[in-house]
């Protein structure tokens, strides 16, 4: 990973993807770069415009998730969440510390 974000962090500083400048990059982060990966991900990358890449990404994370659920269905919900309220209380601290007892003899 930290291969790629050498090339995110070249390209936002808009300098050139190379093998020269991931290399500097890697090295001044405290990384011993792999001439082999370093080379490949510029194999990889070549041709690619991240600009685009990064703003598609961008446009699929602020997509929305759903649509809103019907009024109907919304009074359905509210019934549940009762109902898991009402389970969430079926066990008291008293009852909890019984439990613990048990383990000790």
């Amino acid at each position: 990973m930290e291969y790629v974000y050498g090339a995110l962090l070249l390209n936002a500083a808009g300098k050139p993807i190379d093998e020269k400048g991931l290399t500097s990059v890697l090295s001044a982060a405290g990384v011993t770069p792999d001439v082999a990966q370093v080379k490949a991900l510029i194999a990889s990358l070549d041709g690619v415009n991240l600009a685009d890449v990064l703003a598609k990404s961008e446009m699929i994370a602020a997509a929305p998730a759903a649509a809103p659920a019907p009024a109907a269905e919304k009074g359905a919900k509210g019934e549940k969440k009762e109902e898991e309220k009402k389970e969430e209380k079926g066990v008291s601290e008293e009852e909890a510390a019984e439990g613990l007892s048990a383990l000790f003899g």
